[in-house]
């Protein structure tokens, strides 16, 4: 052989690289399998559980369609939740009675299933996702079984579907507006109230970040403190209403309070900063006495302190005490709240160390800008109900009652 002819490869077997086969997907087969067993057992869902686990059905593959068979009773249309062709069973969540006695073995049932094959719970979470941003493919009474099933899915605990799987595809703008959420959300609460307490609803509200927003499921025409308020009250929620004006009032009490601080930071013109907290107090209806402790925190919380040096803290505070008299002269408008504050001055001097040697120096203050008024120091001294520290602060006291009492033996 020439030293230039190339070698050939007559006769030698050439191996070809293997490729993944993938089989074709299949979905109404599967489906009709699966209507197949519901039909087969007549709808008992315990002898269709243990079917289930039995068969050798390709449930990863397939785990949407499986559930959409669970909820409707066959495959739906893809990204719809329209009947396809193919069989049909008339033992889903859908054909039930829209109670929870009728809808309860299924969320058992899907329970069973879900401990043999934990996986599908993914596929719970899609097909609940796809249903739920289709409401209005829904009538009303199938919404209102959809709303009893998610609520029995918390109250059972079903295992490992979080919160904000039903609660985000709520808050689609054309579901809110169309009206089909609120009635949703609504019978979802009765339901899961009836075995759960407000606490528990609150905490699942937390984790599907609703828990600030319940007021986003409200129509815009509707969508206000009052709206809420009645609505749930004709529905019988009483507790949540209360949660959620003591939740709103908690809210417009932290905002009053961080206007507030930025003020006093940037030392804002009193008269400006007294308008604000009027309009805050209008806006919000907030009380007389929740104002007044609040001006004592924001007061003392800008005032720079000086580590461990008592004079330094004491000059700052009584400092702090004489620039804002006006603001606190403004709502210390009767006895009551004089004494509030009194009392006010007292938790915090009792509870921060070194404001304790301090409340005779405060109060003195105060009654030289004319914040408080005879009679309420008399009051606070002589019949005063908070016990914090009061035994200590009144012998601190005493000294400058007792020139009131002369003062007023001279007058």
């Amino acid at each position: 052989m020439s030293s230039k002819e190339r070698p050939t490869l007559g006769g030698t077997r050439i191996k070809t690289r293997k490729r993944n086969i993938a089989a074709p997907l299949d979905p109404a087969a599967f489906a009709d399998a699966v209507v197949q067993i519901y039909l087969d057992n007549s709808g008992d869902l315990e002898l269709i559980a243990k079917c289930i686990e039995a068969s050798e059905l390709n449930f990863s593959r397939y785990g949407d369609t499986f559930f959409e068979v669970v909820f409707t009773g066959g495959r739906t249309q893809p990204g719809t939740t329209k009947s396809d062709e193919g069989e049909r069973h008339t033992y889903s969540i859908i054909d039930c009675e829209p109670k929870r006695e009728a809808i309860l073995p299924s969320v058992i049932y899907i329970q069973k299933i879900l401990r043999r094959r934990p996986f599908l719970i993914k596929n719970l979470e899609n097909v609940m996702r796809r249903f739920l941003q289709s409401l209005e493919l829904f009538e009303e009474n199938e919404r209102k079984k959809l709303a009893i099933f998610t609520a029995l899915t918390f109250s059972q605990k079903l295992s490992g579907l979080p919160p904000e799987t039903v609660f985000q595809p709520l808050l689609k703008d054309n579901l809110v507006a169309k009206g089909l959420v609120l009635p949703f959300i609504t019978d979802f609460f009765k339901e899961y109230l009836i075995d759960n307490s407000l606490e528990d609803l609150i905490a699942i509200l937390k984790r599907g970040k609703m828990e600030d927003n319940l007021l986003d499921f409200f129509p815009s025409a509707k969508r206000s403190p009052e709206g809420f308020s009645e609505h749930f009250t004709k529905e019988g929620l009483v507790a949540l209403v209360e949660y959620n004006e003591k939740k709103t009032f908690e809210v417009k009490l932290k905002e009053m309070k961080s206007e507030l601080t930025t003020q006093i930071a940037e030392e804002t013109d009193i008269s400006q900063v007294i308008e604000t907290v009027k309009q805050r107090v209008n806006d919000a209806k907030l009380p007389d006495i929740e104002v007044v402790r609040i001006l004592w925190d924001v007061l003392m919380d800008a005032v720079q302190w000086s580590g461990k040096n008592q004079q330094q803290n004491a000059n700052a505070a009584l400092r702090q005490v004489k620039a804002w008299a006006k603001l606190l002269n403004a709502f210390c408008t009767n006895g009551k709240l004089e004494l509030e504050l009194m009392y006010k001055v007292q938790i915090q001097c009792y509870e921060d160390a070194k404001l304790m040697k301090l409340f005779p120096d405060i109060v003195r203050s105060l009654y030289d800008q004319d914040v408080l008024a005879e009679d309420t120091i008399l009051l606070w001294f002589r019949k005063g109900t908070n016990p914090k520290g009061r035994q200590s602060f009144v012998k601190a006291l005493e000294p400058f009652v007792n020139w009131l009492e002369e003062a007023e033996e001279e007058e």
